[in-house]
C-alpha cells in the first residue's frame, strides 16, 4: 500500500508553518520566542536580538522583464527591514545568500548590489556575509536581517488587549495595483513591441511595487512619542490576513470599519479601471510592507495628529468573531483571501 500524499496547496503557506513549528519545541534558553512572528527574538544581554528571513525566486516574487536588478536588490533588503520594524525594532546587519544562473553578467551583479548597498545606506544596516551559488535557472535571493531592540520595547504579534486601538500607517492596496499595471503592460508589448509602456501616471503605483520602503521612521516616531505599541505585524500578505494574524496571536477579535481603511485615490480609480473591487485590493492585494499595530487607548492622544496613522478599529474580546463594518453599516466577516505560494495564483 502507498503512504499517503497530502498536497501543500491543500494545507496553505501557514497551515505548514504550523506543522513545522508542532515539531520543533524550544529547548535552548537563549531563544526567546522561535518560529511565529515576523522575527525571532534571541537574547543578547542588555537587549534582545532579532533574526528574520525573507527569500526572493524569480518567476514567483519577481519578475525580471519589468523589474530593475537596482530596484530588486533595495527591494530585497526592505522587506527584510520590514520584519525587524514590525517587531518595533532596529536592523543593524544583514547576509545575504544569492543562487544565480549563467544568463547573469558579472555587471548584472554589480546593478543588483548596486541597489543592495543603496538599501544599507538609507536604512543604516551592514552587510556582514553570506553565501553564493550557481542556479540551474534563474536568480533566487534570500536576506537575513538582524536587529536589536530593548527587551520591554519589542512588539510582537500576540501582545494586543481587549479595546487597544488597530492602527494602520501609509495606504493600502498600491503595490497590488501598481503589480496589475506593469503585468498589463507587459502583456501589451509582447503583443506588439513597438508599443511603449505607459506608467507615467501610475507612477506611484508602479513604485510602490517595484520599491517599496519599509516604515522605519514610524518605528523612530513611535519611540519619540513614548508610545509602545501592544502588538504589531507588517502588511505583506494584505491587510485581512495580518489582522488575522493579529486576532490569532492575541486570543482576540478584531472590528474594523471599512470607512476608515487608508486607499490612496490613484489606487481606487486604477481599481475602478481594472474592473476590481478597490477595497478588495487593499484587503488582499499584499506587499504594501505598511505596519499595522494596535495601542492602548490612554496612547492615543500621543498619535491622534500624525498624518501617516490611521485608526480602523479595534480589538474585542471574541476571538472568533473577526469583522468589518461597512459603509452602509453591514457587518461582513474577514476572510483572508490574498497569495497562495504554493498554488501560485491570487485567490480572488
Amino acid at each position: 500500500m502507498s503512504e499517503k500524499r497530502t498536497e501543500i496547496s491543500s494545507v496553505g503557506e501557514f497551515g505548514l508553518i504550523d506543522r513545522i513549528h508542532a515539531h520543533f519545541p524550544i529547548t535552548n534558553a537563549n531563544t526567546q520566542k522561535g518560529i511565529g512572528d515576523d522575527a525571532a527574538i534571541l537574547r543578547g544581554g542588555d537587549e534582545s536580538i532579532l533574526v528574520s528571513t525573507d527569500m526572493l525566486l524569480e518567476g514567483v516574487h519577481f519578475d525580471l522583464s519589468y523589474m530593475p536588478l537596482q530596484h530588486l536588490g533595495y527591494k530585497a533588503v526592505a522587506v527584510n527591514v520590514s520584519d525587524i520594524a514590525a517587531m518595533n525594532a532596529r536592523p543593524e546587519q544583514i547576509v545575504i545568500s544569492l543562487a544565480i544562473s549563467n544568463r547573469f553578467s558579472v555587471e548584472a551583479v554589480d546593478a543588483l548590489y548596486e541597489g543592495i548597498r543603496a538599501a544599507c545606506t538609507n536604512y543604516n544596516i551592514d552587510l556582514v556575509g553570506g553565501d553564493t551559488s550557481a542556479s540551474v535557472s534563474g536568480l533566487v535571493i534570500s536576506i537575513t536581517a538582524i536587529g536589536r531592540a530593548a527587551k520591554e520595547k519589542i512588539a510582537t504579534r500576540g501582545g494586543a488587549k481587549a479595546n487597544d486601538i488597530i492602527c494602520v500607517t501609509g495606504d493600502l492596496g498600491a503595490a497590488y495595483m501598481g503589480l496589475q499595471v506593469l503585468e498589463r503592460e507587459k502583456q501589451v508589448f509582447l503583443t506588439n513591441p513597438e508599443m511603449q509602456p505607459d506608467l507615467e501616471r501610475y507612477e506611484y503605483l508602479v513604485g510602490r511595487q517595484l520599491k517599496p520602503e519599509a516604515r522605519m521612521d514610524i518605528i523612530h516616531e513611535l519611540a519619540d512619542k513614548n508610545c509602545m505599541p501592544t502588538s504589531m505585524i507588517d502588511i505583506s500578505d494584505g491587510l485581512a490576513s495580518e489582522l488575522l494574524h493579529l486576532s490569532k496571536n492575541s486570543g482576540l477579535g478584531v472590528k474594523i470599519f471599512e470607512e476608515k481603511i487608508p486607499i490612496d485615490n490613484l489606487t481606487y480609480e486604477t481599481a475602478i479601471e481594472f474592473k476590481l473591487d478597490p477595497l478588495t485590493c487593499a484587503f488582499n492585494g499584499g506587499e504594501d510592507y505598511e505596519l499595522l499595530f494596535t495601542i492602548s487607548p490612554a496612547d492615543f492622544e500621543k498619535l491622534k495628529n500624525h498624518p501617516d496613522i490611521h485608526f480602523i478599529g479595534h480589538m474585542h474580546d471574541n476571538a472568533n468573531q473577526n469583522v468589518m463594518i461597512s459603509k452602509q453599516q453591514t457587518v461582513v466577516p474577514i476572510s483572508a483571501q490574498g497569495w497562495n505560494h504554493f498554488k501560485g495564483e491570487r485567490i480572488e
